[in-house]
C-alpha cells in the first residue's frame, strides 16, 4: 500500500504534470480537494473510487483530522491511493500534516509536486513576480491563518519586493491595513481571480484601495512594483485582442 500526494496545479487541468497523470492512471482511490479541477479525474481508471473532501473558508466539508483518517483507512484497504490537492501539496496544502499521519501509521508515501497558484496564476496572465531592477525577491504568505493557533506567525513586516497573498480575500481589508504599517498605501497591487481558468480576471489598484474593489474568489493578491511592469504587458495584450 502506498499513498501518493499529487499537486493538481492552480486550476487549468492541462497544467498537471505528466508524472501525476501516470500515477492517476494506476489509482484505486482518489481523495480530492475543492480546488483540484475535476477534469483531472478523467485520467483515472473508470472503476476508481472517488472521495471528495473539499474545504472552503467557513464551509468545511471535512475537518483535517477527518481527512487524515480517510486517507489512512483507504491506504489500509487499497494498493494505490491518490491524495489530489489543489496547487502544490506543500504550499499551504497541509501535505506535511498528512504525511506525518501516514508515518504514524507506518504507511509508505510519495509526493508529486504541482504548480502553485502563487506563481502559476500571475504567470498565466504574463505577470512577472520578479523583474530585473524592479524586484529581486518575492514572499508567498497565507492571508488566512488557522484561527485555533495560539500565536500568530504572519506579522506582515516582509521586506521582499513582491508580496503574494494566498487565501486572503476574506481578510483583505485587515491584511492590507497591517501591510500599510510597513509599506506606502500607493504601492501597486492587483487581484487575480480564477487564475489559469477561462474566467480568470485581473483587478488593479494599490495597497490603499484594493480592498474596496469588487472581488470574487478564488483569488490571490499581488503587491509590489512589478505590477507597474505588468500594466505595460497587460495593455499590449489587450490592444492585440481588440485589433
Amino acid at each position: 500500500m502506498v499513498v501518493t500526494l499529487i499537486g493538481a496545479g492552480p486550476g487549468d487541468p492541462d497544467l498537471i504534470t505528466l508524472k501525476a497523470v501516470k500515477a492517476l492512471k494506476k489509482a484505486d482511490v482518489i481523495i480530492y480537494d475543492r480546488l483540484a479541477n475535476e477534469q483531472i479525474l478523467e485520467h483515472a481508471p473508470e472503476n476508481v473510487k472517488l472521495i471528495y473532501v473539499g474545504k472552503k473558508a467557513g464551509e468545511h466539508y471535512k475537518k483535517q483530522a477527518e481527512i487524515n483518517q480517510i486517507i489512512v483507512d483507504n491506504a489500509k484497504k487499497y494498493d494505490n491511493v491518490i491524495r489530489l490537492k489543489g496547487g502544490d501539496p506543500f504550499v499551504f496544502g497541509r501535505g506535511g500534516e498528512e504525511i506525518l499521519e501516514l508515518i504514524n501509521n507506518n504507511i509508505d508515501f510519495n509526493v508529486i509536486p504541482g504548480v502553485t497558484s502563487a506563481i502559476g496564476a500571475p504567470t498565466s496572465l504574463n505577470l512577472p513576480v520578479t523583474h530585473r531592477a524592479v524586484a529581486t525577491s518575492f514572499t508567498v504568505v497565507t492571508g488566512h491563518e488557522d484561527p485555533t493557533k495560539i500565536d500568530k506567525q504572519v506579522h506582515w513586516d516582509y521586506t521582499a519586493d513582491t508580496l503574494i497573498i494566498l487565501m486572503g480575500i476574506g481578510n483583505i481589508k485587515s491584511n492590507t491595513e497591517e501591510i500599510m504599517k510597513y509599506r506606502d498605501p500607493d504601492t501597486p497591487a492587483c487581484v487575480i481571480e480564477s487564475g489559469t481558468l477561462p474566467e480568470e480576471n485581473v483587478i488593479f489598484g494599490n495597497l490603499g484601495n484594493i480592498a474596496e474593489k469588487e472581488i470574487h474568489t478564488p483569488a490571490i493578491l499581488v503587491i509590489g512594483d512589478v505590477i507597474n511592469v505588468y500594466k505595460k504587458i497587460y495593455n499590449f495584450k489587450n490592444q492585440k485582442l481588440s485589433e
